[in-house]
């Protein structure tokens, strides 16, 4: 089946690529662009310039959201694949290309080059935090789902469901101990100024240019909701790990940015990173969650490996905090020791 999509999507680019002067044999294949933790699949056509092809079944996803939201993200300027060609009944786009270095592939090398490529990643998000509820004359954020109680504990209920019981095979963990968290983290994340959300705004999903800004990709889940996720996903990125200090001076710089426009009032910094810190607890539990589907449900195994630091941020912060004290204790108790089976290693 997959085989078969892949040629009808062939086919499907030859006429599009040939109005741009490309022209390549009428049974030739695209060649696969990169790997997704959905069951979107992105393909590179051959010749100059380069496009993007994505097939995305529509029995599988909708390829609406993406649509609509690159419009609200172009409009505000931003560095986002322009859809050139869609068929969405078929699951179908023709994208133009952001190129091939992300973020991830520049981690660990110069440091100069890392630290401008994550002030212009901030410099967009600020940007992409102004986008207004209705668009350029249009309605279309509003129609962006709220990042609200019942989402949010949605997304943390994955962590019990998928990754201790599923993963772990652990039946015995107290569920009201985990309850009472997750209302705490969704109560922290629901009093903080609500805001466009991109929802996965790290190092994978963000393409080093040399002067423009940052390409962003894989937005088309954004949602009206809190306003310290992204520089959540940004900053204790689950693919990476920043020296905490690098991240305290950044969040407290980026507090100031939102103060000195008006848009966040009332919180000194220590309550900002506090703000911060519990959302990432949000994100981390979910990814836990999310990772272990990837890996049970769709037959994705990579992803196991960065379970160990998203549970290292949860233990950071838990340690930091009071409220998470008997939390971090479980996790101490419960959970690591079960982190060392060799699954949960990197290759």
């Amino acid at each position: 089946m997959s085989d078969l999509r892949l040629r009808e999507l062939s086919r499907w680019s030859l006429p599009l690529l040939g109005s741009r002067g490309i022209h390549p044999a009428s049974d030739f294949l695209l060649t696969p662009a990169s790997d997704d933790a959905s069951f979107r699949r992105y393909f590179r056509s051959p010749g100059e310039p380069a496009y993007i092809f994505v097939d995305a079944p529509a029995a599988l996803e909708d390829s609406r959201p993406f649509v609509r939201v690159a419009g609200l993200l172009g409009d505000a300027g931003l560095n986002v694949p322009r859809v050139l060609a869609s068929d969405l009944d078929a699951g179908f786009m023709m994208q133009t290309d952001l190129g091939t270095t992300s973020y991830f592939h520049v981690l660990g090398g110069d440091e100069t080059e890392v630290a401008r490529l994550y002030a212009a990643a901030l410099d967009a998000l600020i940007t992409m935090q102004m986008i207004p509820a209705g668009g350029k004359g249009v309605d279309a954020a509003a129609s962006l789902a709220d990042y609200d109680e019942d989402l949010l504990n949605t997304e943390m209920a994955l962590f019990t469901e998928w990754f201790l019981e599923r993963e772990l095979g652990l039946a015995g963990y107290d569920a009201g101990m985990l309850q009472e968290v997750f209302s705490m983290l969704a109560e922290n994340a629901l009093a903080q100024p609500q805001v466009f959300v991109h929802r996965d705004y790290h190092c994978r999903n963000l393409m080093a240019t040399p002067d423009a800004p940052p390409g962003i990709l894989d937005f088309q889940d954004a949602v009206i909701g809190p306003v310290t996720y992204d520089l959540v996903s940004l900053l204790k990125d689950c693919y990476h790990r920043f020296p905490r200090p690098w991240v305290e001076t950044r969040v407290a710089s980026f507090h100031g940015r939102l103060q000195a426009s008006g848009r966040v009032t009332g919180v000194d910094d220590r309550g900002f990173l506090k703000w911060f810190d519990l959302m990432g607890a949000q994100r981390h539990l979910k990814c836990a969650g999310i990772f272990s589907r990837l890996n049970r449900r769709d037959g994705k195994p990579g992803y196991l490996g960065d379970i160990p630091l998203v549970i290292d941020y949860l233990l950071e912060t838990g340690r930091s905090y009071p409220c998470l004290a008997e939390f971090t204790r479980w996790l101490e108790r419960d959970i690591c020791p079960r982190l060392a089976d060799r699954r949960f290693k990197r290759p």
